[in-house]
């Protein structure tokens, strides 16, 4: 048997727990999702307050750590791109990928950014602008800031973030389909811990990948949910009160449990290629009827400036901790992406087979940052200019409701019924981009339960399809938008330590792999 085989070989007699649901990790998940749904109707005031509490604790004494963690994670990628392992196949050396690459892209951006694109696009660079560490003095609320507002904006949604995708789902796809393991988080962790993954430790580490992932995922959907409530308002007058928020993530969740249980190749192959056509639409229409000339050239620059800055950013940390700043912002972000890292980087895992570990690298790190950056930079730019050179009320709009920017801005582009054409198309949007991340995310979590089972049972599709909704539902009635973030950025604590095993289990197996040649041609190191 070739060497991509010999962990297959080497755990084969105790492969026997992966044939099915593991009872252990089904009943300890269910029991502790619905002991914390029911602590949050029964007392989401004391939810709230412990939330607050953590999310204070790590600002002020963790921000050095998230900020290091995502440094290291961005140089393992960059050092496997232009490593010789970077040829080497994610499956067997003869695999073809599975699907074409726009439908990969397609995937890929419809699973890793979701509706937190749509979401904060618009409302991060004009809350940036008012405030951030970064601005130079007198630039604050003024065309002069809005360049480094985007700076900002693009550190969060940029490289460091899908360097983290990059290292799981990397992880995941070659251990599963390069040497034989089941498609679960415990698998990367055997070049170090070899058959005790079977045991204890391995349930921890799919239990933690299951619970970044539910708390990721509800942290968007109660961000979606929101924005949808915002734009129902708009073009329908459906009223902003709790309950409606409520109903909508019901809804949306059980859309995302049908089309979970539908599977990859159908259900959420064509949500995520409708996703990639509307996106362009939407894009497309912002560039027409916007600022054209403008939103072209502040692309331009935003990159550059990106490249100038985003070394001396990314390793900041503030100094003054009690600002609060970083902690409401950077920190958050870098734990949401880790709370979403088990989730997208086993999805990015399931429709990567085939591709070798360069290809992945760069079409998971460079593809989506580029296409993430037009899209801020059209988007946040719009805002950015109807606000300085138009009055256009977008600051206060952010102000007031976080959710409603995005149809204000459709609105001041003054097209009457055409506006409302435009406005519609982008709440279809958020409404397949709130799917898609539902219904991954529940494949997610099933696949771990059925320790790495592709299509696990369709019951465990279901209860997990309306869980992931229930637990988002608790967290915006004991917090809103600060339990939202707070909850993601507890769930990526624990998970980045695995991380840390994953780079080094990753490391070790590819070292004793025999050199690749760029064709797949196998030969000796020396």
């Amino acid at each position: 048997m070739s060497s991509q085989n010999n962990y297959e070989e080497e755990m084969l007699s105790d492969r026997g727990i992966f044939r099915g649901v593991n009872p252990t990790m089904s009943i300890s998940s269910a029991v502790i999702v619905i002991v914390f749904v029911a602590a949050g109707v029964l007392a989401p005031d004391a939810v709230g307050k412990f939330f607050a509490a953590m999310q204070s604790w790590i600002s002020h004494n963790l921000s050095w750590y998230y900020i290091l963690t995502i440094a290291i994670f961005i140089f393992f990628v960059f050092w496997l791109i232009f490593s010789r392992f970077g040829n080497i196949r994610l499956g067997r050396d003869d695999d073809e990928p599975d699907f074409s690459n726009f439908t990969w892209f397609s995937m890929l951006f419809g699973a890793g950014m979701g509706i937190g694109l749509l979401f904060w696009s618009v409302a991060e660079p004009m809350y940036h602008v008012q405030n951030a560490p970064f601005l130079k003095p007198g630039t604050a609320n003024s065309m002069d800031g809005a360049v480094m507002a985007m700076q900002v904006t693009f550190l969060h949604w940029g490289l460091h973030g899908w360097a983290v995708y990059v290292i799981v789902g990397l992880a995941l796809a070659y251990f599963s389909y390069r040497k034989g393991l089941p498609l679960t988080i415990r698998a990367a962790l055997y070049p170090v811990f070899g058959n005790r993954i079977f045991g204890p430790i391995g349930h921890i580490v799919d239990l933690l990948a299951i619970f970044g992932t539910v708390f990721g995922v509800a942290t968007t959907l109660g961000l979606g949910a929101g924005q949808l409530q915002a734009g129902l308002n708009q073009l329908f007058g459906v009223p902003m009160d709790a309950w409606v928020k409520y109903l909508l993530i019901l809804v949306i969740s059980a859309i995302a449990t049908v089309s979970a249980v539908s599977g990859v190749g159908k259900g959420i192959k064509i949500l995520s290629e409708l996703n990639m056509w509307l996106s362009i639409v939407l894009i497309s229409v912002f560039i027409l009827v916007g600022p054209t000339v403008f939103l072209l050239g502040f692309f331009i620059t935003n990159v550059g400036e990106y490249i100038v800055n985003v070394i001396p950013m990314g390793l900041w940390v503030d100094p003054d901790p009690t600002s609060g700043w970083q902690g409401s912002w950077t920190i958050f972000y870098w734990g949401w992406w880790i709370a979403w890292a088990p989730f997208v980087g086993m999805f990015i895992a399931r429709v990567s087979r085939g591709r070798t570990i360069r290809e992945f690298a760069i079409g998971v790190l460079i593809v989506p940052t580029l296409i993430t950056f037009f899209w801020m930079s059209v988007f946040g730019g719009t805002a950015l200019w109807q606000e300085f050179m138009q009055n256009g009320g977008i600051i206060a709009a952010v102000n007031e409701d976080i959710s409603r920017p995005l149809f204000v801005i459709i609105e001041n582009f003054g097209l009457g019924f055409f506006g409302n054409i435009v406005s519609f198309c982008a709440l279809i949007l958020i409404i397949t981009y709130f799917v898609t991340s539902a219904d991954s995310g529940t494949l997610v979590v099933t696949t771990l339960i059925s320790m790495g089972k592709e299509e696990p049972p369709i019951i465990y599709r279901v209860f997990w399809g309306f869980g992931e909704g229930a637990v988002a539902a608790v967290l915006l009635a004991s917090g809103g938008l600060g339990a939202l973030q707070t909850a993601s950025l507890a769930a990526g604590l624990p998970f980045s330590i695995i991380m840390f095993l994953m780079i080094w289990g990753l490391y070790r197996s590819l070292s004793e792999e025999p050199f690749v040649a760029p064709k797949g041609r196998v030969r000796h190191r020396f």
